[in-house]
Order: structure tokens, then C-alpha cells, then sequence
């Protein structure tokens, strides 16, 4: 239990990989799906995200072996208290996540390899084939995105429990990956290394996506705290009171602003700035950021207050934090030039 809010670090860190990797072809698909036209010019620098999927997956058994450390319930299940007793079922959890991952990884790379297909191939039959799997890419984004948040943070206290909770999660990881992929973009566009570039209006247009997902997010995150305090649900309530009038409070409020205040106030009350790129990525590393420490938030906080743990403030935290960047940007750099999306060193 001691070593929970460090151990919270590296969930953390899994969570935010795993869903760059799913949502960058989530975001493909989407774009195919309502014929947006721009996305000839992003779809496969979004798709190179795929490359994190093992990056995740390491972290996966990582975290599955280290049970009680990754799983603060584990050292209780036993006594039979439990809200879910049938989910809280350590063996059942590990099946279904190992099975969830590689059943979702092959039907991502499928739909990579599929949409690279009808690039080279102008037949009808290659064209229904890659429409038929971009119509489940999304279904599937929200059932397993649902699988993991009820795994890795809204279980982690046994006896809480939101029924908005799934959407909430994968809302907002997806508004992450929108900033991300606005920072990826800028860097890529300003290093003169791709080989077909894009237009700059794109930056307006994930200007517009992320603003969409502050509001959507927004809602989810007020839903549940308004079901619950209007209906007086004290046991429902002792979560939220746990994370915003204690030791994490700070962190609680911080991530608050960094993905509501200031997306909404710069991109809808000031509504040049959603064609000013500087502007964009200031406000992309804020959701970015704000997005890492409600994870965090929601993990480490699903503790008694005694054990909360402040994130970066041990070596732990630093080096597995370290470890992941490196082994991600590695991966995408892999991607990138694999692909031929980049120029040659």
C-alpha cells in the first residue's frame, strides 16, 4: 500500500500512452467516416501513434504483475466487501485485459494496413473493406476505453461508482490526444522534415477540436459531481471530497483550470487565437498536462488521506516517467520514418 502513490505514477503514465495509441486511429477513422478532407494530409501521422501500442502494452504486464502496488483493492479482496465482487476478480481482470489489448491491437493494425490499401488500390471491394473497419474503430474506442477506466480508476475504490465514469475517461483522453497531436503537428511542421506537408489551416481545425472537447469534457466532469451532490449521495460524495479539500486538492483544482479555464476563455471568448499556432500549442501543453494530473488525481487520490502521494516527488516517479518518454518518442520516431512521413537524417 505504501508503494501505491508512486506505483500510481506509472498507471498514469500507461493510461496517457495507451490512449495516443488508440485514439490516433480513432481520429483517422472518425475523419474518414464524415469525409473530412483534410484528413489526407494528417491521417497517417496520426496512425504513426500505433507505434505506442507496445510501448502500452510493456506497461501492462508491468503493472498486472506488480498486483497490490498497481491495485490498492487486492490486499482486501478477500474479505468479500467488495461493490463488484465478480469484476474485482484478479484473475478476470488480467484475462480480460491482455485479451482486450491484443484483440483492439489487431484490429487498429488492420485498419492501418487497410487504409494504406485503398492509397495504392482504387477498387470498390478495398474501399467497403477499409469503410466496414472504420465503422467499428470507434465502438471499439469506447468499449475498451470504457474496460480501462472502470480497471484503472473508478474501481480503485471498490465501493464507489459513477455510471458516466466510462465516457468521462475516454473523453477526456481523447481531448489529451488532440492536444497532443496539435503538438506533434507544430513541431513536425516547424522542423521542415515532412515529406508532404500540411496546409497551416489544420491548426484552426484542431483549434476547433479542442475546444469542442473542453466543452464535452466539461459536461461529463460536472455530471457526475451534480448527480451525486444533488442526490445526496454521501458514500458517492466522499470521493470527490477526498480529492479536492485534501492534500491533493491543489493538483485537483490545477488540472481543472489547465483543461477548462484556459482552453475555453483563449479559444471561445478570444476566438482570433484559434488561428494563432503559438497561441494553440500554449494551450495544447495545458490540456496535455491538466490531462496527466487528473489521471494521476483519480488513481492516487482513490486512498485514504493519510497516503496521498504529491506526483514528482521521488526518484521513482522521475525515472519511470523518463523511461516512458524516451521509449515513446523512440516508438513515434520508429513510426514516422518507417512510413516515409519524414525526411531522411
Amino acid at each position: 500500500m505504501e508503494n501505491f502513490g508512486s506505483w500510481s505514477v506509472l498507471t498514469t503514465n500507461f493510461l496517457i500512452v495507451l490512449f495516443m495509441a488508440l485514439a490516433g486511429v480513432t481520429f483517422s477513422a472518425i475523419l474518414h467516416l464524415v469525409n473530412g478532407k483534410w484528413r489526407f494530409q494528417v491521417r497517417y501521422i496520426a496512425c504513426s501513434l500505433a507505434a505506442l501500442f507496445p510501448v502500452a502494452f510493456v506497461l501492462l504486464l508491468i503493472l498486472l504483475i506488480n498486483g497490490e502496488s498497481t491495485f490498492q483493492w487486492l490486499a482486501t479482496a478477500h474479505e468479500g466487501d467488495q461493490h463488484l465482487p465478480g469484476w474485482h476478480n484478479y484473475t478476470f481482470l488480467v484475462a480480460r485485459q491482455i485479451i482486450g489489448f491484443l484483440l483492439v491491437f489487431g484490429m487498429f493494425l488492420l485498419f492501418i494496413k487497410l487504409q494504406y490499401q485503398t492509397s495504392i488500390d482504387s477498387s470498390p471491394a478495398a474501399h467497403r473493406k477499409f469503410r466496414n473497419i472504420a465503422l467499428l474503430i470507434p465502438g471499439v474506442y469506447v468499449m475498451y476505453g470504457t474496460m480501462i477506466a472502470w480497471d484503472f480508476e473508478m474501481t480503485m475504490m471498490p465501493s464507489w461508482h459513477s455510471a458516466s465514469y466510462g465516457v468521462y475517461h475516454f473523453v477526456s483522453n481523447f481531448h489529451c490526444f488532440l492536444a497532443f497531436f496539435t503538438l506533434l503537428l507544430f513541431f513536425l511542421h516547424r522542423s521542415g522534415k515532412l515529406k508532404n506537408p500540411f496546409k497551416p489551416f489544420v491548426f484552426n481545425y484542431m483549434a476547433q477540436f479542442m475546444l469542442a472537447f473542453t466543452i464535452l469534457w466539461t459536461y461529463f466532469y460536472f455530471t457526475q459531481y451534480l448527480i451525486m451532490w444533488y442526490g445526496r449521495l454521501p458514500e458517492e460524495f466522499d470521493r470527490f471530497n477526498q480529492m479536492m479539500q485534501f492534500d491533493l486538492a491543489p493538483i485537483w483544482w490545477t488540472f481543472l483550470a489547465l483543461k477548462f479555464i484556459i482552453p475555453f476563455v483563449t479559444f471561445a471568448v478570444y476566438t482570433p487565437n484559434r488561428h494563432n499556432p503559438i497561441v494553440i500549442i500554449m494551450v495544447a501543453s495545458c490540456i496535455v498536462v491538466g490531462t496527466w494530473l487528473e489521471r494521476f488525481t483519480w488513481i492516487s487520490g482513490s486512498i485514504i488521506t493519510e497516503q496521498y502521494h504529491i506526483p514528482m516527488t521521488a526518484a521513482f516517479d522521475f525515472i519511470v516517467t523518463a523511461i516512458v518518454l524516451a521509449a515513446s518518442w523512440f516508438a513515434v520516431k520508429w513510426s514516422l520514418n518507417k512510413y516515409g512521413l519524414v525526411k531522411a537524417s
